[in-house]
């Protein structure tokens, strides 16, 4: 009985080690955290709005709820808006017509605060891609040091009460998303309809690569792992290789779905894999077609459609 005991015990813990090790061989993309798959989990609220800022109700004698750290800036794909700035949580960031950029002064009184609560300029980082030199603070009406974006100041929107969510574009004709650089975000240019997200083209030297919606070279990262699944690229790294944003299965073309999922960086940001490899863009690539960071550092090589560096030397 002992023996059959035992037996029985090292069966279930064998059987828990392989269905850790073979989640990124599982067809239903998901999100991992950490390195830990936690499937298709719902998105964490991150409470704006849910404090009822700049109510009708409210007694504009409060003081303005201060919003969160930005932390980590993040550009997001808006069918509707083109390039949007989010924060660190997929929020939206806007900027205000009244205000102005040159000097930075902020127009959004106490009570406006309520329903836009400022960005704190504390600990916040550029985007991915995106100059550090636009950022800079202004103070707030209620002092806090706001965030500036090439003058303008940064707020959220308490009618947005989850990532993603653009509620205030357009409210009152003077409040406007806000593009990477600081101005109003605007329409996304029409890509044709047979562009997926992320699919492949066959490049004449490389044979097939992955590309995003723009048709630019996806890229594998050498020093990176896919389980757990981990990005090696932070801080100026990250600036140079962009992390490729999620992007959802159903806008994916000739890309197999095996370890398609999203995992969660060290900056608060979701990435993109290819079969659990952590995949990232170029900066130095300016244009569709370019693989101007095919080899470079040993590093970095254009991603195959199932995620394997192309062109890699073999270990």
């Amino acid at each position: 009985m002992k023996t059959s005991w035992r037996n029985a015990s090292l069966a279930v813990t064998a059987a828990a080690l392989l269905a850790l090790t073979t989640a990124c061989g599982q067809e239903a993309g998901g999100t991992a955290t950490n390195g830990q798959n936690v499937g298709n989990a719902a998105p964490a609220q991150g409470g704006y709005g849910s404090d009822g800022y700049g109510s009708s109700q409210q007694d504009k004698t409060e003081s303005a709820p201060k919003a969160k750290a930005a932390g980590r800036l993040a550009v997001r794909d808006s069918a509707k808006l083109g390039k949007v700035l989010t924060d660190s949580a997929g929020f939206t960031l806007y900027r205000f017509d009244k205000d102005t950029a040159q000097p930075p002064a902020s127009h959004c009184d106490a009570a406006c605060l309520k329903a836009w609560p400022a960005v704190p300029a504390g600990g916040a980082q550029a985007a991915p891609g995106v100059d550090p030199a636009l950022l800079d603070e202004v103070s707030a009406d209620d002092g806090t040091k706001q965030l500036t974006i090439d003058g303008w100041p940064m707020y959220r929107y308490a009618g947005d009460t989850s990532p993603g969510d653009a509620e205030g574009q357009g409210v009152g004709g003077t409040w406007h998303a806000a593009a990477p650089d600081g101005k109003k975000a605007g329409p996304a240019a029409a890509r044709p309809a047979d562009t997926a997200g992320l699919s492949t083209r066959k490049d004449p030297r490389l044979g097939e690569i992955v590309v995003d919606k723009n048709g630019m070279t996806v890229y594998r990262f050498l020093k990176d792992s896919a389980w757990p699944i981990k990005s090696n690229c932070v801080g100026a790294c990250a600036q140079k290789w962009p992390a490729l944003a999620p992007v959802a299965k159903n806008d994916t073309k000739n890309i197999p779905l095996k370890g398609y999922m999203t995992f969660g960086r060290p900056d608060g940001t979701e990435q993109q894999t290819l079969n659990c490899w952590p995949v990232y863009t170029f900066t130095g690539d300016k244009k569709p077609g370019d693989t101007n960071g095919q080899g470079v550092g040993g590093t970095w090589y254009a991603a195959a459609p199932d995620g394997k560096p192309v062109g890699a030397p073999a270990k």
